[in-house]
């Protein structure tokens, strides 16, 4: 049995360790592999008038990034990674690998976003790349971890739709048989159905399909949504949960990854603090216009240059509210207060948008007249108004994208970059 390279202590007499030869350095009489595994980096040492022949064949043959296995005497060295090397007596090459490789995973030789995603099997060997991967890891289990501890239950819910769950042409159309069926774009329908089953608090964390014909650092043609539904809630009690789940994510993140941190060379890494500032969006356009020079007419979108300077205004994470009623989705709840305006929100990071919610429409009557007034046809969305019929409770909810979250807490320049093998508009493979 192996033992992972973290575990190897100078205290240890021998240790057997299998992974990449991240490098190889030849002193004259000395050579040393670095060994690399997913818990660190080990020196290896062959004094050359000492090492055994076969020792020094193997280390004649290897390459960079080829698989070995060693077993060794452990001894204590202040300038070795972890202040511990491994003089061999054994090194097996498991696995050649091909000289010259697409790209330098050490890094000395920098390479383009695109040719890392061609090869992303050798970009993810990289420790700084392989820590991100590690930190989603950790926020999508902090995520489950938080939401089961307060009653949610875990679902699944279809890929494959009959009907768009927002309306417009921003889907990927399938044959499904003898049918045209779509990738389904969020799981609001079903989530929503599910509170006429009684389930009261669900959350689903799974893939998203939109065909947005975007070319930027923030969009992506698959992504992973982070969905809550909740029972007798109002939007207001979803927006609390969700900025608690945030905070608990980055405290998790702070406390589980220091060392994955570390690796990509993040310092001070802060949690946010609640409460997260609530900015009406009729005070949001105000400082769009002021800062950017951007007018937002009242019901119009927030751009991209008018949330970069709003967010520069704001400084950390807040929540747009009051949005118009015009712009929302059919099944956000309009206020009593005032029906132009509607019970959603945006949960904004000062880079981009992380999270939309809203408290929903649970009446069927007035759910109906929404979707009649977005020009959709409510006889398509049948399956989904019937549950509406026949007690519906209030419920509220929200859906938040995980690689935006991840990007925004890492400081990453590209949403490809949290994400392994990223679908947009030109990247079908790898």
């Amino acid at each position: 049995m192996r033992t992972p390279i973290r575990a190897v202590t100078p205290e240890s007499s021998t240790a057997e360790i299998a992974g990449w030869v991240h490098e190889i350095r030849d002193l004259g009489g000395l050579v040393f592999l670095l060994i690399r595994d997913r818990t660190g980096i080990i020196q290896v040492t062959i004094p050359k008038k000492k090492a055994s022949p076969l020792v020094l064949e193997a280390v004649r043959e290897v390459s960079r990034e080829s698989v070995v296995r060693v077993t060794g005497t452990v001894k204590a060295i202040e300038k070795a990674p972890g202040g511990r090397e491994l003089v061999p007596e054994s090194i097996e090459i498991i696995s050649q690998s091909a000289s010259p490789m697409p790209l330098d995973v050490v890094e000395k030789v920098p390479a383009e976003l695109d040719t890392r995603l061609d090869s992303r099997f050798l970009d993810a060997r990289r420790p700084r790349v392989a820590a991100v991967f590690q930190i989603r890891s950790t926020v999508i289990r902090a995520v489950s971890e938080f939401l089961h501890a307060r009653g949610f239950i875990n679902i699944t819910t279809p890929k494959v739709v009959a009907a768009a769950t927002e309306g417009g042409t921003e889907l990927f159309p399938i044959a499904y048989f003898d049918r045209e069926a779509f990738l389904n774009q969020s799981p609001q329908l079903y989530k929503q159905m599910l509170m006429a089953a009684g389930f009261e608090k669900v959350f689903e964390i799974g893939p998203i399909f939109r065909a947005e014909e975007h070319n930027t650092t923030k969009h992506l043609n698959e992504a992973t949504s982070i969905d809550v539904e909740v029972s007798f809630a109002d939007h207001l009690e979803v927006m609390a949960l969700l900025e608690e789940l945030v905070i608990h994510c980055y405290s998790t993140v702070a406390e589980s990854c220091s060392d994955q941190l570390a690796q990509m060379e993040i310092s001070g890494f802060e949690v946010p603090k609640a409460p997260f500032p609530r900015l009406p969006y009729a005070k949001a356009i105000e400082i769009a216009a002021a800062k950017s020079g951007e007018k937002i007419a009242y019901g119009d979108d927030i751009g991209t240059v008018a949330e970069k300077a709003i967010g520069e205004e704001m400084g950390s994470h807040y929540f747009i509210v009051d949005w118009p009623t015009l712009i929302k989705p059919y099944y956000a709840m309009p206020s009593e207060a005032d029906p132009k305006v509607s019970n959603a929100f945006d949960l904004m990071h000062p880079r981009m948008e992380l999270a939309s919610g809203s408290q929903r429409i649970h009446q069927h009557n007035l759910l109906v007249h929404q979707i009649r007034s977005k020009g959709l046809s409510a006889e398509s969305f049948e399956f989904y108004l019937t549950p509406f019929r026949y007690g519906m409770p209030p419920h509220s909810g929200w859906g938040l994208g995980a690689e935006r979250l991840v990007m925004t807490m890492l400081g990453l320049q590209n949403i490809r970059e949290a994400v392994l093998f990223p679908r947009d508009r030109h990247r079908l493979v790898p």
